[in-house]
């Protein structure tokens, strides 16, 4: 078997990975808030803000933590079309969850079904993401450790859409973007912890794309997008703020129609 690090640049890649998901979980929450206050058009597009905010924060966390993961013995290469399609299956499926939360009239049967969907593709994501490593040698997966981090990373997401729709205050906000971020930490190492390696060695080059050459550069885009798209969220105005604001100008665009009257 060979030797697994998973840390292999000390805390540097776990903490920033944890950052990448509280990041994508803190956006991804305060979207839907703002989702549930919209009607309309708006309504979708904050959904899908927050759908496409916690799937990149997700698979930013995954592929941020496998920067730090190393084998005795063997390279490492990802397979590129796989990895590219789990990032794909991480949005599609949490928008799923999101969607169903934000769309339906049973609030607990949505929470349940958004959580159960997306907790499964989030775990799909994972082991997708898993399936796109070449190395010289086998990967054997522990079971009942599989089992644990798909039923975490279910509690994890149903833990996340419950926030969205009962949570508003922008402190409850990031206390549970903290909390899911663990989570999906959580789930992520857990799964991590069922991994085998039985290490073949060759001199023959392996297939694929090393973290630094692919990985790297789509993570560090992808977190640009997330604190991005926070500034832009922080910056514009509640549903609150803009009628206030509306009906601030009402008077003074009354006024404004009038015409001052003539004196004799």
């Amino acid at each position: 078997m060979g030797h697994l690090d998973h840390a292999a640049f000390g805390w540097l890649t776990p903490v920033l990975s944890y950052a990448m998901a509280c990041a994508g979980a803190a956006l991804g929450l305060r979207c839907t808030v703002r989702a549930l206050g919209a009607t309309g058009r708006a309504r979708r597009n904050w959904l899908l803000t927050a759908a496409s905010a916690i799937g990149t924060g997700i698979w930013t966390m995954h592929f941020v933590a496998m920067l730090g993961f190393a084998v005795g013995g063997t390279d490492i290469r990802y397979d590129v079309p796989l990895t590219v399609l789990s990032l794909f299956v991480a949005m599609v499926v949490v928008c799923a969850g999101v969607f169903a939360v934000g769309y339906g009239r049973d609030r607990t049967r949505a929470l349940l079904t958004g959580g159960l969907t997306t907790g499964v593709g989030v775990a799909s994501m994972h082991y997708l993401g898993m399936a796109a490593v070449r190395l010289h040698g086998d990967i054997t997966y522990d079971p009942t450790l599989v089992a644990l981090s798909v039923v975490i990373a279910v509690v994890a997401a149903t833990a996340a859409l419950w926030a969205a729709l009962n949570i508003s205050a922008p402190i409850a906000v990031a206390l549970a973007s903290l909390v899911m971020g663990a989570a999906v930490s959580s789930m992520h190492y857990t799964g991590m912890l069922a991994v085998s390696v039985r290490v073949t060695p060759s001199g023959a080059a392996l297939p694929g794309a090393t973290a630094m050459q692919f990985i790297f550069p789509l993570a560090v885009g992808l977190g640009s997008y997330l604190f991005l798209t926070s500034a832009f969220v922080a910056l514009s105005p509640t549903t609150g703020e803009s009628e206030a604001s509306a009906s601030a100008q009402q008077p003074v665009a009354g006024q404004a129609g009038r015409r001052p009257a003539r004196t004799v």
